[in-house]
């Protein structure tokens, strides 16, 4: 370890010199990963350097992958991975929040060192947390994303209480699923749309008031039989025809929100207080998420684990659609 290196952080003595990562040198379909041997990142002053247990799998991976989103320039290989779970191996001079050995996750997708597909990562302070209890690798590494998307919608942009009647429009997804958990938590009454008969059954297990399959079932019929005044506000994951059938149930004045990326996004409409937000990322938005995860005693339904080799499968998986459940790398396998 160079001497530079010693005077910005405190670590372990065992990080190696170099670590297994899922890669890309070129943008592309899942084919372009693979892995590779690279340097382990070293923190700055203001880093954390995590040893990873696990890494979430989504819809955001892939498009950085094939370069559809991407954030700042990429240096090729890159790491593909926006959040993720494990141990703190090492700690910048300037960070007081952890200790090396603190059971952590993290959701970034600007780290300078690159992302979470790997046995390390070094990530700002300020976008990690401690792990709340009762909660292991597997289940949180692909949660910070989801989690901090659900509960911004549910608290921050519907501010849903106590009493009230919601649809969760996209519920069998990934983020959905954690929200329509948080919107129970909340006191309000869940309408949620699912795809298919399995996605159904999903919800219905989570918690779902009511539950109709978004394809076939007549939507609004439904919503007008479970909030007979109106519904006061909708949480949309999916656009398109079937989230204007949920609009059309909305009472004068409701409210609906979506986080930015959803297409078709909703058209405004007279009467109907629509907003669209990105999630955050800083200490306190984890602090509110790490409260709301206990209190809720939320859980995370997982539909596959790959070992970090295997990301690319992980990837092909995630192509073909219709998941219950998030997608995580197993990177201790």
């Amino acid at each position: 370890m160079e001497a530079a290196a010693r005077k910005t952080m405190i670590a372990k003595p065992d990080i190696p010199e170099t670590m297994r990562a899922a890669a890309i040198d070129r943008f592309g379909g899942p084919e372009v990963i693979s892995t590779h041997t690279l340097p382990v990142p070293r923190p700055n002053a203001q880093e954390v350097l995590i040893k990873l247990q696990s890494a979430g799998v989504g819809l955001w991976d892939a498009h950085m992958r094939d370069g559809s989103w991407v954030v700042g320039k990429k240096r090729f290989p890159f790491i593909l991975g926006i959040d993720g779970a494990g141990t703190v191996a090492a700690v910048g001079a300037r960070v007081k929040r952890f200790a090396v050995g603190d059971f952590v996750y993290a959701y970034s997708y600007t780290n300078r060192s690159g992302g979470f597909y790997a046995e390390y990562a070094a990530v700002a302070a300020g976008k990690v947390a401690p792990v709340p209890a009762g909660f292991d690798a597997i289940h949180v590494g692909g949660f910070p994303t989801l989690g901090l998307t659900a509960l911004q919608g549910v608290d921050n942009t519907l501010k849903v209480k106590d009493g009230e009647s919601v649809i969760v429009h996209g519920a069998s997804g990934n983020v959905g699923m954690i929200a329509l958990q948080f919107v129970k938590l909340r006191g309000a009454r869940v309408l949620a749309t699912a795809s298919g008969a399995d996605g159904v059954d999903l919800v219905r297990r989570l918690g779902a008031d009511e539950v109709v399959d978004g394809k076939h079932d007549d939507i609004t019929a439904v919503a007008n039989r479970f909030a007979p005044n109106g519904i006061d506000a909708v949480l949309a994951f999916v656009g398109g025809e079937e989230l204007t059938r949920c609009l059309d149930a909305v009472r004068d004045g409701g409210r609906v929100a979506y986080p930015n990326g959803i297409e078709p996004e909703p058209r405004k409409r007279k009467g109907l207080k629509i907003k669209s937000y990105d999630a955050e990322n800083e200490p306190r938005h984890f602090e509110q998420l790490n409260t709301a995860m206990t209190e809720g005693r939320i859980e995370v339904p997982i539909a596959e684990v790959f070992p970090l080799e295997e990301a690319r499968r992980a990837h092909e998986r995630l192509a073909r659609g219709h998941i219950l459940g998030k997608i995580v790398l197993d990177v201790a396998r």
